[in-house]
C-alpha cells in the first residue's frame, strides 16, 4: 500500500530511477519496463549541468514524451515527471513553460482574465524530504486598483481526487474532463477568474503527488499541503515576466481540502515561511479535526475520500501499513487500489454513499477502529490544525448545517486561534438543511460566501486594517 496505485505505461525508466517502484496493476512490480534509454541518461545530465551553473528552469530539452504517464486515458504530460535531483531551496523554480487557458479572450491589453506559466517547483514533504510540485502561476491582465504594488494569492483547491489527470494546473487548460473512465471538474477556475479580474496575481499549487508523477497524492496531509502552498508563493516570485515584486503583499485562498491547506500554511508560515508577506488567509470549511471529518465524511457522496486518505496516510507513514493491512480487507483493499486514480466525479459516482463498515475485516466502521488504535490516533493527531497562533489575520467560513467537513470542528479551529490571540474574522454560513450526506450543505456555503471572502482577502492585499471577531464568537452559532 506503500506503492503508487495507479494504472500507467511507463514509457521510459531504469533500476536507478525513481519510478523504479512504481507498479502498473496493484502488486504488479514493473521489471519488465526497466529500460535503460538514453533520455533519462540525457536527463541526469541536464540536471547536474543547471546545478553547476545555478540555473535550475530546466529547458524543455530536458523532458520528453517518453515521460508522459497515462492514468485513467489521460496522459499526463512529460512536465509532470520529476527530475532525479531537486533544488536546494524550498520555492525554487525548477521548471516552467506557458499553459494555454481554455476560458479566454482576447483583450487591449492581453489575453482575458490573463497569461498563465504551468510550474514545477521545489517544496518539502511531512518527512522532510525534498519533493517536487506542480502548479500555475496567472498574471492578470486587469490592473491592481488597490494599496501598493500588485499582490499575489496562493490558491490552495478543494478536493480534486488522487489522480493525476485531477490536478487543478491541468484543469485551468482542460475544465472540463470526460472520456468515460474519469471524470474531473475544475470548479476552482471560478474563484481563480474572480480574483484576477480583481486585479491580484494568483498561483495554483497542485500539491503534493497531484499532477506530479513521481508518487501518489497525500490528501489532506497538513505538512505537505501547508509547504506546497507556501512554496508555490515563493515560486511565483521567479517566473519570468511576472510584476509581483517582494513587496508584494501575499494572500492564502482555500475552501475544503484547500480550507484545510490554508488554514495549516496560515499558522505554519512564521516559522516555515516567516519571507512570505502574509497579509491575509482565507479558509472556508477547513477539515482541522480529520478524527471528526472522517466521520462526516462515511457514508456520504464522497465516502471514496476516506480512501485517499488512508492511502495518503500510508504513503506519508509506513509504519502504518501492518495496520491498514490487517484491517482492511480484499474488498477494502481493491478501493484503495481503485480510488488512488480517481477524480472527485469518479468517486462520487461509483463509490458514493458507501459505508467503511464494507470495507473493514471486523466490519466496523473506520471511526471505530481509530478509536481502538494509539498509533492512528497518534498520527491524526498530528494532522490537527490549531496548535500554533496564526502571525497574520484570518477568515474562517463554515457552512452551520456542513455535515462533511463538520461545522463544529471548524468553528473549534476559530476557538482554538482566538485562544491563542490570533486575529480572527468568523463567519458561519447559517443555511436551511439542503440534503443529508448529500454535499450539498458542504458545497452551497462556498458559492453563498465566495463573493465576500474574496473582498475580505482583496481588503487585507490592500492593507486595510481588520478587526478580530474573537469576542463576539461565543454568541455565534
Amino acid at each position: 500500500m506503500g506503492r503508487r496505485f495507479q494504472t500507467f505505461r511507463v514509457r521510459s525508466t531504469s533500476s536507478d530511477s525513481p519510478h523504479r517502484h512504481l507498479v502498473g496493476r496493484w502488486g504488479e512490480p514493473q521489471a519488465r519496463v526497466r529500460e535503460l534509454a538514453a533520455p533519462v541518461r540525457n536527463r541526469l545530465l541536464a540536471t547536474l549541468a543547471a546545478v553547476c551553473l545555478g540555473a535550475w528552469t530546466t529547458p524543455a530539452a530536458a523532458y520528453t514524451a517518453a515521460d508522459e504517464v497515462t492514468s485513467r486515458g489521460v496522459d499526463i504530460p512529460a512536465f509532470y515527471h520529476p527530475p532525479a535531483e531537486l533544488p536546494a531551496a524550498d520555492g525554487a523554480l525548477i521548471r516552467t513553460e506557458p499553459l494555454p487557458l481554455d476560458l479566454s479572450l482576447p483583450g487591449l491589453g492581453g489575453p482575458l482574465p490573463g497569461t498563465a506559466t504551468r510550474l514545477m517547483y521545489k517544496s518539502t514533504d511531512s518527512n522532510g524530504r525534498p519533493v517536487a510540485v506542480t502548479g500555475a502561476y496567472l498574471e492578470p491582465s486587469a490592473a491592481w486598483k488597490g494599496a501598493g504594488p500588485r499582490p499575489l494569492v496562493a490558491l490552495a483547491p478543494g478536493t480534486m481526487g488522487q489522480g493525476d489527470q485531477c490536478a487543478a494546473s491541468l484543469a485551468l487548460q482542460h475544465p472540463l474532463t470526460l472520456n468515460g473512465e474519469t471524470l474531473s471538474v475544475g470548479y476552482e477556475d471560478v474563484a481563480i477568474y474572480r480574483l484576477l479580474a480583481a486585479g491580484v496575481a494568483v498561483v495554483v499549487t497542485d500539491y503534493t503527488g497531484l499532477g506530479a508523477t513521481d508518487r501518489l497524492h497525500t490528501y489532506v496531509n497538513r505538512l505537505d499541503e501547508a509547504h506546497a502552498l507556501l512554496d508555490a508563493a515563493r515560486a511565483a516570485h521567479a517566473v519570468a515576466g511576472a510584476s509581483i515584486t517582494s513587496a508584494s503583499r501575499v494572500g492564502l485562498y482555500g475552501y475544503s481540502q484547500g480550507g484545510g491547506a490554508s488554514a495549516a500554511a496560515a499558522e505554519l508560515q512564521p516559522s516555515y515561511a516567516p519571507d512570505v508577506n502574509l497579509a491575509g488567509t482565507y479558509a472556508g470549511a477547513p477539515p482541522a479535526d480529520l478524527t471528526e471529518v472522517m466521520k462526516g465524511i462515511d457514508g456520504s457522496a464522497l465516502a471514496g475520500a476516506l480512501g485517499w486518505s488512508i492511502n495518503g496516510f500510508v504513503q506519508s507513514d509506513p509504519s502504518l501499513r501492518d495496520i491498514a493491512d490487517a484491517d482492511i480487507n480484499a474488498t477494502g483493499k481493491a478501493v484503495l487500489k481503485d480510488v488512488s486514480t480517481m477524480c472527485v466525479g469518479d468517486a462520487i459516482l461509483t463509490y458514493g454513499f458507501t459505508k467503511s463498515a464494507k470495507w473493514t475485516t471486523s466490519g466496523k466502521p473506520l471511526a471505530d477502529i481509530i478509536a481502538a488504535e494509539p498509533r492512528l490516533q497518534a498520527f491524526l493527531a498530528t494532522q490537527r490544525i490549531g496548535s500554533l497562533k496564526p502571525g497574520s489575520p484570518v477568515r474562517i467560513a463554515t457552512g452551520v448545517k456542513d455535515d462533511i467537513v463538520g461545522h463544529a470542528q471548524a468553528r473549534r479551529l476559530a476557538v482554538d486561534w482566538c485562544r491563542k490571540g490570533a486575529d480572527v474574522t468568523y463567519k458561519p454560513v447559517d443555511l436551511p438543511n439542503l440534503g443529508d450526506k448529500l454535499l450539498t450543505n458542504h458545497l452551497v456555503p462556498l458559492i453563498v460566501d465566495q463573493g465576500s471572502a474574496i473582498s475580505w482577502l482583496t481588503d487585507r492585499l490592500s492593507g486595510k486594517p481588520v478587526t478580530s471577531g474573537c469576542a463576539s464568537l461565543p454568541r455565534r452559532p
